[in-house]
């Protein structure tokens, strides 16, 4: 049985189930497009122009003639539309029967694919479903593309929240709830980085005179206020780079890097001293607290230890608040050095 069909029932036909095809005449020129290839081409002008005009082809490598395309017959096709966007598209052709009756006669159908590439094309020429024949796998491929998408920016929300929790529950372990400075764990690690880092720096253990007659005079809010303050007055008289933690209730470190000279380290355990030797402001008054500060510095070991560090701060610590507190000694191999701190 022989089904016939006119050229506008054929076109109507391909313009609904291939609406990226075209086709050419046997003289090589484009005698209609399908509505999607259509929208591919400035002002849709692809009618009447020519097979080189309109498409490069990329692979297999033709002389462009028609006799030459119709011999592709089948074959995949690599080509590129000649528009100002210049996308790459797949195609395969079919030859229409060269049977001399009508203006199709000698030439070929050629549908085209956006391959890997339909999502830049879809974003580019703004297409939508409607651009595509309802079987088309496309379609399926852009719904997964953009279930994709939304999955994807879902999961970098949920990742972005978990990383501020992350982040937010590190700081606070890492945080002296009181005064907002490192805490005794933020401390270690620090120690632990600079000494296996071979980085010079110095330790200072600093400890309050009398703190605990604050407490036992006007109370434990009174004591936590000059706390706080003691903490302020501390990281103004340090460097950004400089680390303050709390370590006890009245116990603070804190650790210079790159500070490997110990009569700079005086000077800072000095100036300390004096900083907190200000009247601090109550709601009820005012209050006076002093300092006794012991130091010690890693380039007077030959193999630094944080802790063998801050034992021997600790004691330098204590030879101050045996000389009569209120003032600092940095300690030595052999000696302790100390300086005047009023």
């Amino acid at each position: 049985m022989t089904l016939g069909l006119t050229g506008n029932t054929l076109i109507s036909l391909l313009d609904m189930f291939c609406p990226m095809h075209a086709v050419l005449g046997a003289s090589g020129r484009v005698l209609h497009a399908g509505p999607t290839l259509a929208k591919l081409y400035e002002n849709g002008d692809l009618i009447d122009r020519t097979f080189q005009d309109a498409f490069e082809l990329r692979r297999p490598h033709t002389d462009g003639s028609m006799a030459a395309l119709r011999g592709l017959a089948g074959a995949k096709l690599h080509l590129r539309l000649c528009s100002p966007r210049q996308t790459e598209v797949k195609g395969m052709l079919v030859p229409l029967p060269d049977d001399g009756d009508g203006p199709l006669s000698g030439g070929v159908v050629l549908n085209l694919s956006f391959g890997i590439g339909l999502q830049e094309a879809v974003r580019d020429f703004a297409l939508t479903s409607r651009d595509f024949a309802a079987t088309d796998l496309a379609i399926e491929l852009l719904y997964l593309i953009e279930a994709k998408s939304v999955a994807m920016e879902a999961s970098r929300k949920l990742n972005s929240r978990l990383q501020g929790a992350k982040i937010a529950a590190e700081e606070q372990a890492f945080t002296d709830t009181l005064t907002g400075l490192r805490n005794r764990r933020a401390l270690d690690a620090v120690l632990t980085r600079l000494t296996e880092g071979e980085r010079d720096f110095a330790l200072m253990n600093v400890d309050l005179d009398y703190f605990k007659a604050v407490n036992d005079r006007l109370g434990h809010a009174a004591g936590d206020h000059v706390l706080q303050a003691v903490a302020q007055a501390m990281v103004a008289e340090t460097r950004s780079a400089d680390i303050v933690a709390r370590i006890g209730g009245d116990e603070f470190v804190v650790i210079l890097p790159d500070v490997a000279d110990h009569y700079r380290v005086g000077e800072i355990a000095a100036r300390l001293v004096k900083r907190l030797e200000h009247p601090i402001a109550l709601p009820n008054g005012t209050c006076r607290v002093s300092a006794s500060i012991g130091a010690a510095l890693s380039r007077d070991y030959r193999v630094p230890s944080g802790q063998r560090m801050m034992e021997d701060a600790d004691r330098a610590l204590y030879a101050a608040k045996e000389r009569g507190r209120g003032c600092h000694v940095v300690h030595m191999q052999e000696t302790s050095i100390s300086g005047p701190d009023r």
